[in-house]
């Protein structure tokens, strides 16, 4: 059972990927209060958490009820993707931040990007929905169920240590630095959006 906690485990934190998560969180919540950055922090890895249980447990019967096919979810995570992308690379974002932060200076006022695109779809989104539902059609009996189940928390607590410690490193680097580091990460951001397009709609036109 160990070596099957062991693959989930690997399986999860490469796909779900929090070393990668933290800078794009960090460029998206570089105007807000540590306070407030900490908190969208708990509450993305809470969501994302929660919605990857519900998949896992009752992912195949959810959406065989809805009739939705889990490369729609590749195709729409895409496109919502790739929206942030480019505000991410043109600082959209940033100068909308900006402009309400001179007009309201209070924490609450802040953009909450904790469910989007945060716990949905960066965390919780086609690529780790898919990984978690095919490791649990895999895990037979109740103790294999429970090994995944936590390596799922294991890589979920990794990944809010990661987005906890985003927002001091990329201070301590610098604002002309964290905008070009940015820019990059909007770029790359682009290309997983396109691949994740790219990946439904070749599962699509092969089906």
């Amino acid at each position: 059972m160990l070596e099957l906690f062991i693959s989930a485990f690997v399986t999860l934190f490469v796909v779900i990927d929090p070393p990668g998560c933290a800078p794009i969180f960090a460029g998206l919540t570089s105007t807000a209060p540590p306070a407030a950055a900490r908190h969208m922090a708990v509450r993305a890895c809470l969501i994302a958490t929660m919605i990857l249980l519900v998949f896992a447990l009752f992912g195949e019967k959810l959406l065989g009820a809805l009739h939705i096919e889990l490369n729609s979810f590749r195709i729409a995570g895409g496109i919502m993707l790739f929206l942030i992308a480019i505000d991410m690379v043109f600082e959209k974002r940033t100068e909308r931040r900006e402009k309400r932060a001179e007009e309201v200076r209070t924490a609450a006022e802040v953009d909450d990007v904790s469910v989007f695109p945060l716990a949905i779809p960066m965390i919780a989104g086609p690529g780790s929905i898919a990984t978690i539902m095919l490791l649990m059609s895999r895990a037979q009996g109740t103790e294999a169920t429970l090994m995944i189940l936590a390596a799922l928390v294991a890589v979920m607590f990794l990944c809010l240590a990661a987005l906890m410690a985003a927002g001091p490193i990329m201070r301590l680097v610098g604002a002309k630095a964290e905008a070009v580091v940015t820019r990059l990460l909007g770029v790359l951001l682009a290309a997983l959006a396109a691949q994740y397009v790219i990946d439904g709609l070749r599962a699509v036109i092969a089906s």
